[in-house]
C-alpha cells in the first residue's frame, strides 16, 4: 500500500523520518512518498483532505479532527521554550498591539500562542502580514515589519541577524500554565485509512523516531542537508529541541498541553472546540 508522508524541510522532521526515508527498517509492506512543504502550506493541504499522513501545526488541527487522528508520535513540543518575537528592538506585550508583525502562516501553533499572549485575534488586536519562515529576516531588514515571529531554526540564529527578543512563547506559556510545554506540531493520519493500517502505521514512525534517537550521530549526518546552515553544536541543539522523549510519545503531560492549548484557543474564540481528539 503506497502512502504519502508529509512534513517539513526541516532537521528536526529529516532527524524524525531518517530510518524511514533511508529504508532502515522494516516497512511491512507499505510504500511511503515523502513530501516536503512547509507547514503552512502542509496543513491548508490537510485542510482539503489530500494527504495519507501528514506533519500538522496544533492549531491547525483545531479544524481536522473529524477528517483527521493524531499520532501519539512525532510531536514538537516547546519545553520552556519555543517560537520567539524579534525585531530590530525589544517589545512589550502591550507595545506589540502597535507594531507589524511578520507571521510564519495564520494556522501555525505559533500564530494561535501568539493571539493567546496578546490577547485578541490577529487583524483586530495586532496587525500580522503573512510571510514564508525562511523569508521573515529578509522581510524585516526591508522594514516591511518591525517585528517578526519566528519558528524553526531562526529561534538560534537571530542573534547573528542583529535582532533583539521580545518574548519567548514557549516561555510565556510554560510560566502562564504551572510547566506545560507549548505545542506546536504532531503528525496526522486520516481516519479513513481504518483502523489496522492506522495502528502499524503509528508503529512504523514510531519506530523511525525511536531508531533516529538511538543512532543520533546518524541522523544528525542527514538532518544537515535540511539544516539552512546550523552546524555542529547548533544543528545538533535545535534537532534536540523538538526531537527527544516526547516525540517518541507524547505522555500524559504533552497530551495535557494538547488539551490546554486549543481549550484557550476555544475560549478565546480563535478556534473551534476540538469534539474528536485522540492520539492513536
Amino acid at each position: 500500500m503506497k502512502l504519502t508522508l508529509a512534513h517539513s524541510p526541516d532537521a528536526d522532521d529529516a532527524f524524525m523520518f531518517y530510518a524511514l526515508a533511508e529504508g532502515l527498517i522494516e516497512t511491512r509492506g507499505y510504500e511511503f512518498e515523502h513530501i516536503l512543504q512547509d507547514i503552512q502550506t502542509l496543513n491548508e493541504r490537510a485542510l482539503l483532505g489530500e494527504l495519507d499522513i501528514t506533519a500538522v501545526s496544533i492549531h491547525a488541527y483545531a479544524y481536522l479532527g473529524e477528517r483527521y487522528a493524531l499520532l501519539s508520535s512525532g510531536a514538537s513540543m516547546g519545553d520552556n521554550y519555543g517560537p520567539m518575537v524579534v525585531g530590530q528592538k525589544r517589545y512589550g506585550r502591550d507595545e506589540l498591539k502597535g507594531v507589524k508583525i511578520a507571521v510564519p502562516g495564520e494556522l501555525t501553533s505559533a500564530f494561535l500562542a501568539l493571539q493567546l499572549y496578546i490577547g485578541g485575534r490577529g487583524g483586530d488586536a495586532f496587525d500580522y502580514a503573512v510571510v514564508p519562515f525562511d523569508e521573515i529576516f529578509a522581510y524585516l531588514r526591508a522594514g516591511k515589519a518591525e517585528a517578526g515571529l519566528l519558528i524553526h531554526e531562526g529561534q538560534l540564529t537571530y542573534g547573528g541577524e542583529g535582532l533583539q527578543l521580545s518574548v519567548d512563547l514557549g516561555k510565556w506559556w510554560y510560566e502562564e500554565t504551572g510547566g506545560l510545554p507549548l505545542p506546536l506540531g504532531g503528525n496526522a493520519i486520516r481516519r479513513d485509512l481504518g483502523d489496522d493500517v492506522i495502528r502499524e502505521v503509528s508503529g512504523i514512525l514510531r519506530e523511525s523516531i525511536r531508531y533516529g534517537l538511538e543512532h543520533r550521530a546518524e541522523g544528525l549526518a542527514h538532518a544537515k542537508k535540511l539544516g539552512r546552515g546550523l552546524e555542529g553544536d547548533d544543528l545538533g541543539t535545535f534537532v534536540g529541541m523538538y526531537v527527544n522523549a516526547m516525540t517518541l510519545d507524547y505522555g500524559e503531560r504533552g497530551r495535557q498541553a494538547v488539551r490546554e492549548f486549543l481549550s484557550r484557543g476555544a475560549r478565546a474564540g480563535l478556534v473551534p472546540a476540538v469534539r474528536h481528539l485522540e492520539f492513536v
